[in-house]
Formats: structure tokens, C-alpha cells, sequence
């Protein structure tokens, strides 16, 4: 099966904010139930131990991605851990709420924080420095955009930590349907409870539709490890280590891609 490069609704300028929203609120209550990177703490752990980073600066973080979970699974050793949630079009009021949430509710010693503005992953801003993460979605980048990514992590000499549970397989596409038929069931628990997203989830369901096209399309559109291999071989740097593959924690679960980048010495 080959990548192709096609649009997501919820990446685009045009794309209301209501659907937008409402997709990463989903999408965000799936990461909090299944805790699907959980595995991929390890991989985060030894990162941050090879560079001494206590910095984390997510990029593309939705309604906030994993972070929730993997705050509790990651130790600064000390100090604490800072991860940033970032975003081209940040959903403030999900932020918002997993800063409160992880301040009030758990027992993580790390900091979770949101950056406001805008960030673009192919140009972040100086003052925003560390290793930066991308889960789900570095396959909405075509290969150049991808590169520029790498290569403005090169550039500001931070490190960079790429997951992706989307792959290019049928059976990937059909868990797909599943998981949308999960949010689509689970949408009454999702907080915080509004009345707009019941009614763009049940009597016109546009969430679910989003959220059920744009899921099949980042299974089209995301990278193997050899193509992600490809990519790094043509950035203007020989003095990073990368690793790259798939990593499960068992032979039964779906595994996950990775590529994962930082100066060396």
C-alpha cells in the first residue's frame, strides 16, 4: 500500500472551529482511555537521559495528546519534567483543562503548561527549547514539510521524538472504524459536557464523520521506518543519532512507529 498524500478536514484553515474542537476533545478522551503510547514511555525516557533534557515541547498536540498519562510515566530525575503543549491551531480551553486537571488530580511531578500562540512545527519559536515530541501527526506533513520539521530541530540543535499509531495497513484502517464507533458511543462522558457537541455527534452527526474520514486518511498518509529513514538521510546534519522502527509491547498489540533524533556527545 502506497502513501498518499491527501487532506485532513480538521487541518484546515476553512474547518470550523466547532468540528476541530470537537475532533480533538474525541480524539483526546480516546488517548485518556486506551493509553495507546503508555508503551512508548521507555523510548521518551531513554531520550531524555541520552540529552539531558528537561524540557519537552509537543507540537501538533491537539487537545493534548498523551501527555496526561506519560507525565506520570516520565521522571526529570531531578528536577522535574516541563512539557509544553503546542499547537498551529491551539485548542486553548482542552488545554486549558489538562493543565487544571494534572494540577488537581494527579500524582505526576512533572509540569504540564500550553504555549497560547501558534506554532508552526517547520519554524518554532527560540524560547521554545528542548526535546520535541509529535504524536499523531507528523503524517499530515508531505516529505519536504517533513524534512523542514527535522531539520528545524537540527537547526536549534534540540532533540526530536516522532510517534505514530496510524499505519498503512487494512487492519489498522479497520480498528479505525472501531475507534470511532467507541467516541461515537463514549461522546456523553466527554468533559467538559456541552450541549453543541452532543448535537454535532447525534442529530447531525458532522464529528463523527470528520473524525471517521480524517482517521482513514492518516492511515494512508503515514510513514514506514524506512521512509522516515529517507527523509533524515537528506538533512544538512551527520552529527545526530537516529533511531527508527516500530515498537510493541507485545506481539499482540498494534505497534507503533517511531524515529527518534539528538545531537551526539
Amino acid at each position: 500500500m502506497r502513501r498518499i498524500q491527501f487532506i485532513e478536514i480538521h487541518e484546515q484553515p476553512w474547518c470550523p472551529s466547532f468540528v476541530r474542537d470537537g475532533l480533538t476533545d474525541a480524539l483526546q478522551f480516546g488517548f485518556n482511555l486506551l493509553k495507546i503510547y503508555a508503551p512508548i514511555a521507555p523510548l521518551l525516557q531513554s531520550a531524555l537521559d541520552s540529552t539531558g533534557n528537561r524540557s519537552i515541547v509537543d507540537m501538533g498536540s491537539g487537545g493534548g495528546g498523551p501527555w496526561l498519562d506519560l507525565s506520570r510515566r516520565l521522571h526529570g530525575n531531578p528536577p522535574p519534567l516541563h512539557i509544553w503543549l503546542t499547537d498551529k491551531y491551539p485548542n486553548v480551553g482542552a488545554f486549558q483543562k489538562i493543565e487544571a486537571f494534572q494540577n488537581i488530580k494527579t500524582a505526576s511531578e512533572n509540569h504540564i503548561a500550553f504555549y497560547p500562540d501558534s506554532v508552526d512545527a517547520m519554524n518554532v519559536p527560540l524560547e521554545l527549547n528542548g526535546l520535541r515530541t509529535m504524536f499523531t501527526s507528523f503524517h499530515h506533513f508531505p516529505p519536504e514539510d517533513g524534512r523542514a520539521i527535522l531539520q528545524n530541530a537540527v537547526d536549534a540543535r534540540d532533540s526530536i521524538g516522532i510517534f505514530e499509531v496510524p499505519r498503512r495497513s487494512w487492519s489498522t484502517i479497520g480498528l479505525t472504524f472501531g475507534l470511532v464507533l467507541l467516541l461515537f458511543v463514549c461522546t456523553l462522558g466527554i468533559r467538559p459536557f456541552r450541549w453543541s457537541r452532543l448535537f454535532w455527534t447525534y442529530l447531525i452527526p458532522i464529528i463523527p464523520l470528520v473524525l471517521l474520514f480524517d482517521g482513514v486518511v492518516s492511515c494512508l498518509r503515514t510513514y514506514r521506518p524506512q521512509e522516515l529513514r529517507e527523509i533524515v538521510t537528506k538533512l544538512t546534519a551527520n552529527d545526530y543519532q537516529w533511531e527508527t522502527g516500530e515498537y510493541s509491547k507485545s506481539a499482540s498489540a498494534s505497534p507503533i512507529t517511531y524515529l527518534i533524533g539528538y545531537p551526539r556527545g
